[in-house]
């Protein structure tokens, strides 16, 4: 098989090498890529966003299947554009992603559908957003959000009126996020541990695969805005068996069959978020694609052929069936650029990732880079590297992950240093209690 990728960061990064382990692919491309990916597949320079040009390129170079790995182009509805040429693709259709690319949507759907998640009032005018925050009715801390795509950064917690009232200003007055910020969706701030649980159907069928915890703040503790994501571990060690049936019955098969019902029927992977609150899981958002940086840990343990499944899943032909995952722990760690999630600088030269992936299951991903005039590579994102190791258990994973991160320089560079310690205390405390 040939396959075509989709995307040009980390999680792609990740996608590609898991995928040239298949024996059932002869050839891996990627489009746009990057400068780092280019050591694993060919690159070829078509942003994401043009649909036409991507469907262009699997049929002249024969393509059996195009994985999507950014949300832009299934927004875009690159779905359609591939069936109309009778190409292969993974992922779901323009009116199915939108449980992704509008929040209110989202958030209507799973009330429609009695899918468990956090009370929500939805508005399209900044000074009725206001009213309400400044109102008697509102209880903080609460949680705004943008309506449409924001890469990762459209959330804003809010403790007071105060900075409810600034977060409508720059959502839907100053417009920081673009047309994302036209309306606004302010809900409850559910307390719990989070998790990220995917999913792999066909609309009808589907397969489970394992949870993950991401961390989204910037700053250790979870302090600071949102970003896109800033590291990860699998599996989730706060996801019991009961609790992952309860996700798959109440959650998973309601979302599924409500699309379906709704004339939005979903091929693809799907990402619930979900805080794991006192009173049972309760959905944060929807993404429709591999999240970032969980792919980064979530793939490096998985077993099974990953091609047949996502395949099977563009066919409609997914047979339910047990995927099988490695033993071994993971944890994935963001290095970013100074200055992220804000402005950042470009061009620094990138050391050391040679010497990262010497540590023993250590690998590495590439997301914000560029090619150097040499061999070098260069700072060209926000998020530039994820590291990821595998270990025994999650304190071995954590120690892999930080001696291979503490090998990688470049001027600026930021990283946390507390990604998946609280799932360490966590399982600490839970064996005192047996």
């Amino acid at each position: 098989m040939k396959i075509l990728v989709v995307g040009g960061g980390g999680r792609e990064h990740a996608l590609v090498r898991t995928i040239r382990r298949s024996p059932l692919v002869e050839a891996v491309l990627c489009a746009p890529g990057n400068a780092g990916i280019a050591r694993h597949a060919e690159c070829v320079p078509i942003d994401p966003s043009n649909v036409a040009g991507l469907a262009a390129l699997a049929s002249s170079r024969g393509i059996d299947l195009t994985v999507v790995g950014p949300e832009l182009p299934l927004t875009l509805g690159i779905r359609k554009e591939f069936e109309r040429r009778h190409l292969a693709l993974f992922g779901p259709s323009r009116a199915a992603a939108e449980i992704e690319s509008s929040k209110a949507f989202s958030k209507q759907f799973m009330r429609r559908n009695g899918i468990p998640t956090g009370d929500f009032e939805i508005f399209r005018s900044s000074r009725e957003a206001r009213s309400y925050l400044r109102g008697g009715s509102a209880r903080y801390p609460l949680v705004v959000k943008a309506d449409g795509l924001a890469a990762g950064k459209g959330v804003v917690i809010c403790r007071d009126p105060d900075e409810g009232a600034a977060a409508v200003d720059a959502m839907m007055d100053r417009r920081v996020h673009g047309s994302a910020g036209e309306q606004v969706v302010v809900e409850e701030f559910l307390e719990g541990r989070e998790a990220s649980f995917f999913v792999i159907t066909d609309g009808d069928r589907i397969v489970p695969l394992a949870a993950c915890q991401d961390y989204k703040r910037v700053g250790e503790g979870d302090a600071g805005p949102n970003t896109g994501g800033m590291g990860a571990y699998s599996p989730n060690v706060h996801l019991s068996e009961v609790v992952f049936g309860e996700v798959m019955d109440r959650i998973i098969d309601r979302t599924i069959a409500g699309l379906s019902r709704e004339g939005r029927p979903y091929q693809g992977l799907l990402y619930a978020g979900l805080m794991l609150t006192e009173d049972g899981p309760r959905v944060l958002e929807y993404n429709a694609r591999f999240g970032d940086a969980e792919t980064q840990a979530l793939l490096p343990r998985m077993e099974s052929d990953l091609v047949p499944l996502l395949a099977a899943a563009a066919s409609s032909r997914l047979e339910k069936t047990e995927v099988s995952w490695r033993s071994e722990r993971s944890v994935s760690v963001v290095i970013a650029a100074a200055g992220y999630p804000g402005a950042i600088r470009k061009g620094m030269p990138i050391r050391g990732i040679d010497a990262a992936e010497s540590v023993e299951g250590v690998t590495v991903s590439c997301a914000g880079v560029s090619a150097g005039p040499g061999s070098e590579l260069l700072v060209a994102g926000g998020r530039v590297l994820t590291v990821t190791a595998l270990g025994r258990d999650l304190e071995e994973a954590i120690g892999r992950a930080y001696d291979g991160a503490g090998r990688i320089s470049f001027e600026g560079m930021q990283y946390r240093r507390d990604i998946a310690r609280d799932a360490v205390a966590a399982g600490s405390a839970a064996r005192r209690d047996l």
